[in-house]
């Protein structure tokens, strides 16, 4: 049977009518934001030329990110609604729900340029670093919902309290009033759990001001409300250190990094990523999990698949030949030790693993992205960059044995439908040589119009230890690139303007 694209078709139809008009988002309470669909319908926009797509992506983001599910006023987002429009959270931060999402609005940035998603992106990815970073670079699991003993007690805001915070400033007051609609009845227990009632734009209309203007006041009364619940009791937080939820945001500060031209979120990518291999990566084995200095559990489907994932993501913010090396050790291992070799796909537990009743091979997207999807599509573009076609065989397996479960419900299954996505249809691969600062100017010009399908490595002059497949593609010069989809390449492209074209 053919792998075609009538699944992402009818996924795409299916997204749409159980979409939430009203708020964007799938479904009824409680509410959870599935980034894998959001990411799903935002790629389908640029790559099937559907713009009503991205429209529903877009708007999904813009409510998610305006109302209760985020963090008005520390960044990040909490781990689900208990409404269905976005209102009140479960007050729980979850990493591997804010490093998908950090990714994604590092992406709706750069298609739309709309500067709330470059804040929003900029908001989670100095959250991260700031409250779930660990001593040695890599990030935290979790923090709690409760705090001070009750759930919220830690974001929920009483009106006296935010007079007592604002009272030198009560121009500043008055705005935050309007803008989390503190004139209206509490929202949360008797409390405020901040959400936007009246946006910037709306508010610098109402106020004949500048938006920039309005803007600025509100931010500066941000950081003051942020200073005073700094010194509240804050939420337990969970100290494990778990491979696969730190490839999520590896991922999500890579992207962001070269979405936002922030490098210093990749710097924070590449030192927990340092960790991880200094760590977790043993004796060409993964582990799953380092606490209270211990480093324990043979790693899952996920661990591998994410890190591998994550791998092609921050070797676009800066080349290093040992990390290509080490991408490629992954996938070998991840062959190795989890496919399926009668059926195709990847069991969610190793070869030598202890015996299960049930050992599960999973191929739809639940809370995290599935393994499988990870792993095809991770696959697909690692074979692209290094020429290795036993990777590209894995994929297809992987591909025919989740074909039945794709077909039954294809809008759950938005990893898998992306790896679809690039075996029929592969992406370009944009494989630029010379020298590093040169190359930086070309490869900002192509993130600052991003295709979602495109990879763009900046590989030095004088690098070693490259694959035969890059190794053939020469410098030339201060820099040239190569424009490759699947094994096939052009010419040498010596100037910025026939590389545009």
């Amino acid at each position: 049977q053919p792998l075609d694209d009538a699944p992402i078709k009818k996924a795409r139809r299916n997204l749409e009518q159980e979409f939430d008009a009203d708020n964007g988002g799938f479904g009824g309470a409680p509410k959870f934001p599935h980034p894998s669909n959001l990411e799903f319908l935002l790629r389908h926009s640029q790559l099937a030329d559907d713009a009503p797509a991205g429209r529903l992506a877009l708007f999904s983001l813009k409510c998610m990110a305006g109302r209760g599910l985020y963090d008005q006023i520390g960044g990040g987002f909490f781990r689900y609604c208990v409404d269905a429009a976005w209102r009140i959270p479960h007050f729980e931060k979850m990493l591997y729900d804010n490093g998908p999402l950090l990714a994604l609005y590092a992406d709706a940035f750069g298609l739309s340029k709309d500067d709330m998603f470059r804040r929003v992106a900029e908001e989670t990815a100095d959250w991260s670093i700031r409250d779930m970073r660990a001593p040695g670079d890599a990030f935290y699991s979790s923090l709690d919902a409760d705090a001070a003993g009750r759930e919220g007690g830690f974001h929920a805001w009483t009106r006296e309290q935010i007079h007592a915070a604002l009272t030198a400033h009560p121009s500043l007051e008055a705005l935050v009033v309007e803008h989390y609609g503190l004139d209206g009845a509490p929202n949360f227990e008797g409390e405020w759990h901040l959400n936007i009632h009246r946006d910037i734009d709306t508010l610098a209309k109402d106020h004949n001001a500048s938006v920039a203007d309005i803007r600025a006041q509100i931010d500066t009364a941000r950081k003051i409300l942020f200073e005073i619940r700094e010194q509240r009791e804050h939420p337990g937080r969970d100290e494990k250190i778990l491979a696969s939820w730190n490839a999520l945001m590896i991922r999500g500060l890579a992207r962001a990094s070269r979405r936002l031209e922030k490098p210093e979120y990749a710097e924070a990518a590449d030192n927990a990523l340092q960790f991880i291999r200094a760590e977790l990566w043993q004796d060409g084995r993964l582990l799953a999990c380092h606490k209270d200095g211990r480093n324990r559990f043979n790693a899952y489907l996920d661990d591998y698949a994410y890190l591998l994932d994550a791998l092609l993501e921050l070797l676009q913010c800066r080349w290093h030949s040992e990390y290509l090396a080490f991408a490629r050790e992954l996938a070998d291992s991840l062959l190795e030790r989890f496919e399926d070799r009668e059926n195709g796909g990847f069991f969610f537990t190793a070869h030598d693993h202890e015996n299960l009743i049930h050992r599960p091979k999973p191929f739809a997207d639940e809370a995290m992205p599935s393994g499988n999807g990870i792993a095809a599509g991770a696959l697909i573009r690692l074979a692209h960059l290094a020429g290795e076609t036993a990777w590209l065989d894995a994929a297809e397996r992987c591909l025919r044995a989740g074909w039945e479960s794709i077909q039954r419900a294809p809008h759950a299954h938005g990893s898998l439908l992306e790896a679809l996505r690039l075996w029929n249809h592969p992406g370009e691969t944009v494989i630029l040589r010379g020298a590093p600062d040169v190359m930086r100017e070309w490869q900002r010009d192509l993130e600052r119009a991003p295709r979602l399908n495109r990879m763009v490595f900046a590989i030095p002059a004088d690098a070693q230890d490259l694959p035969e497949t890059l190794a053939a593609r020469e410098p030339d010069g201060d820099c040239v690139a190569y424009v490759c989809s699947g094994f096939s390449c052009s010419p040498p492209i010596r100037s910025r303007e026939d590389l545009d074209a």
